[in-house]
């Protein structure tokens, strides 16, 4: 067994080593940063730390996570804040920039009336055949 002397001149043994553990951050296949091995994004961590919930409370929200995880993640962040938030404002523009070309692509403009009018086309086909099976018979 090793034994370093401590600044008092006692002996330490060496029964805690200190190591460095990974941040349990990997980036998915599009570019996502997901926590711990699982589904759940960085960027729902850092909200829901920003919106005031504890360690303990994301690791109940998100039962998937590892209290560890979290809190790991959470010393990132706060140690590399600017980064993290970089990172948070292009994935927003990214997000921004997906709902613009669906709301592009999808005009939800007057949905409601299209469906309504589609509903009522539906109706008189349905009505359109239930007359021709009454008038032959079948």
């Amino acid at each position: 067994m090793n034994q370093k002397i401590n600044q008092t001149g006692a002996a330490i043994d060496d029964v805690l080593v200190i190591a460095t553990e990974p941040v349990p951050l990997a980036v998915d296949a599009d570019g996502v940063v997901r926590v711990g091995g699982t589904r759940v994004t960085l960027d729902t961590v850092v909200a829901a730390f920003e919106e005031g919930a504890t360690a303990e409370e994301i690791v109940y929200q998100y039962p998937s996570l590892y209290l560890a995880d979290v809190y790991s993640v959470l010393g990132y962040y706060s140690h590399r804040r600017t980064d993290v938030e970089t990172y948070l404002r292009q994935r927003k523009r990214q997000a921004d920039d997906v709902r613009k070309r669906n709301e592009e692509r999808f005009n939800s403009h007057n949905m409601r009336n299209r469906l309504l009018a589609r509903r009522a086309r539906q109706q008189v086909v349905r009505h359109e055949e239930s007359a021709r099976y009454v008038a032959t018979g079948c």
